[in-house]
């Protein structure tokens, strides 16, 4: 049986540790997937705007007073991608 082809957006190891955060919470904030990724500002900043040009996470930018505030969230074409990649992923993995 072949295997499927993994999903290269979220091959990636940072894009991958967003939409997986992302799937057990129901949005979380820059600075708290940026503390939980371990990302630097920058690199995680490119890397959620490529999950939301995909269609996988939703992001709102709003102001808290004085400050910005960046909130994404996984839409269901995220979930359903996640989803299949986990399923592509353990078929690699079955001994």
């Amino acid at each position: 049986m072949p295997f499927e082809a993994l999903d290269p957006l979220l091959h990636s190891q940072l894009r991958l540790a967003v939409m997986s955060l992302l799937i057990s919470v129901e949005s979380a904030d820059f600075v708290y997937i940026k503390e939980q990724t371990g990302a630097t500002a920058g690199n995680l900043s490119v890397q959620i705007d490529k999950l939301s040009t995909a269609g996988y996470i939703s992001v709102e930018k709003k102001f808290e007073g004085k400050k910005p505030k960046t909130t994404c969230k996984i839409t269901k074409q995220g979930i359903d991608a996640f989803e299949s990649y986990v399923k592509n992923i353990q078929q690699y993995l079955k001994p």
